[in-house]
């Protein structure tokens, strides 16, 4: 059995609708959540080999919006990305999925 770490976990802020980060769109965000959950954990970019993304509403993020916000943080294309669609469970679940 091989040995697993979870290096981190981030989520986006909580926001107004049509405020501030309306300007910004969810993979951008979830590239954000990203790149300080790595950097917190302070391991390189190519290190991580999956990402599990909670995503509330998927709709019009095109395909694989974990996928996405992972390449745009900055991890190698060939990750695996695992985009999780449970509403407002989808942050747990992720998590749980990862462990």
């Amino acid at each position: 059995m091989a040995i697993v770490y979870i290096a981190g976990a981030a989520r986006t802020p909580v926001a107004q609708v049509n405020g501030t980060l309306s300007l910004f769109s969810a993979t951008e965000l979830g590239a954000a959540a990203i790149q300080g959950a790595v950097a917190r954990s302070g391991i390189p970019l190519e290190l991580p080999s999956h990402v599990y993304m909670g995503h509330v509403l998927q709709a019009g993020t095109g395909q694989s919006p974990a996928k996405q916000a992972a390449i745009q943080a900055g991890l190698l294309a060939t990750i695996e990305a695992i985009p999780i669609n449970k509403v407002c469970a989808s942050g747990l679940k992720a998590v749980s999925l990862a462990a």
